[in-house]
C-alpha cells in the first residue's frame, strides 16, 4: 500500500494530441503520439500502445490523461516522456480522457 504522499507526488494532467504516428520500431505495436499539455509544460511525446483500439489518424484532438513528471524513457530509441493513461480491456488499451473538454495542462485532483 502507498500513502497519500506518495500519491500525491504524481501530476496527472489533461492534454490534447496533437500528433500521432506508427511506430515499427517497438517491440510490441505502438504509436509515437506528441500531447499538448498546455502553457506550462508544453508539447511532451510517449510510445503508446494503442493500436489495437485507435488508429493514428484518429487521436489527434482527443484529450487524454498523462503523467507528466516520470523520467524519460528511451523505447527504440524514442524518447517517451509522459505516460498517456488507459485501461486495459479484452479490446486493448482503452484511453481516459475527461468527460467534458477542460483546459489544457488541468491537474486531476
Amino acid at each position: 500500500m502507498i500513502i497519500w504522499e506518495d500519491f500525491a507526488k504524481i501530476d496527472i494532467r489533461v492534454g490534447e494530441v496533437v500528433r500521432a504516428e506508427k511506430f515499427p520500431r517497438a517491440v510490441k505495436p505502438s504509436y509515437k503520439v506528441w500531447v499538448d499539455f498546455g502553457p506550462e509544460i508544453g508539447v511532451k511525446q510517449s510510445s503508446a500502445q494503442l493500436t489495437e483500439c485507435y488508429e493514428a489518424k484518429d487521436l489527434p484532438g482527443r484529450q487524454v490523461l498523462g503523467v507528466v513528471n516520470f523520467t524519460p524513457r528511451n523505447i527504440a530509441g524514442f524518447s517517451s516522456e509522459v505516460l498517456i493513461l488507459g485501461l486495459y480491456s479484452e479490446q486493448g488499451v482503452v484511453l481516459i480522457s475527461p468527460e467534458r473538454r477542460v483546459e489544457k495542462g488541468a491537474r486531476l485532483g
